[in-house]
């Protein structure tokens, strides 16, 4: 998915260099690039973050608090 990523950035950074002036090509950048990019990996990263907290859940307290009296 990288490579479709770094692909589509490059193709808007072609696209923002053409606007006729300097806010049209960082409007063009941030709403065809920044924000649907950023909307992807997002959603991509769901299950990566729902691993990784099932993950933390699981593993023991970092105190090793067994619960046991001085």
């Amino acid at each position: 998915m990288w490579i479709v990523a770094i692909g589509w950035s490059y193709v808007v950074i072609l696209m923002a260099a053409t606007e006729t002036s300097f806010i049209a090509g960082v409007m063009t950048f941030l709403v065809y690039c920044m924000i649907p990019l950023s909307i992807l990996f997002y959603i991509t990263g769901a299950k990566r973050r729902r691993a990784r907290r099932a993950a933390e859940a699981a593993a023991p307290a970092p105190g090793g608090d067994s619960g046991g009296g001085p």
